[in-house]
């Protein structure tokens, strides 16, 4: 069993609210090696919270950004650059914007991906 740590991928269209939608998760597994995310947009629940201004391009451009920081190319930046474990902790810092993170929750799991895959499902899809 492997120590693995999360949390889930939040959009807060109206910060003031304080109301989120669940779109994803993001995962890391020290001993595996392993950190992905994986996120999904219900657009019309999107909608119902953040209203017609709500600009959905441009909070895929954002998801996808925590995409690229994970497989920790050069596309994803300065902080694509940093160790595994750092960009997850950067990823995972508390911020006021309209993605953000739950607090980082601690598991044990055999297989990384599949528990990505869970996780997602049960908490997102």
């Amino acid at each position: 069993m492997h120590l693995f740590e999360y949390a889930v991928l939040r959009v807060v269209p109206r910060v003031e609210r304080e109301e989120f939608c669940n779109v994803g998760v993001v995962l890391y597994c020290r001993d595996q090696g392993f950190l992905q995310c994986r996120f999904g947009l219900d657009e019309a629940r999107l909608r119902a919270l953040g209203g017609p201004d709500l600009d959905l391009e441009e909070l895929h451009a954002r998801l996808q950004a925590f995409e690229r920081i994970c497989q920790g190319r050069r596309q994803g930046g300065p902080i694509g650059q940093l160790g595994t474990a750092e960009r997850f902790r950067w990823l995972t810092a508390t911020r006021s914007t309209v993605v953000q993170t739950s607090a980082v929750h601690p598991g044990l799991c055999t297989d990384a991906a599949e528990t990505l895959a869970r996780l997602f499902s049960q908490l997102v899809a």
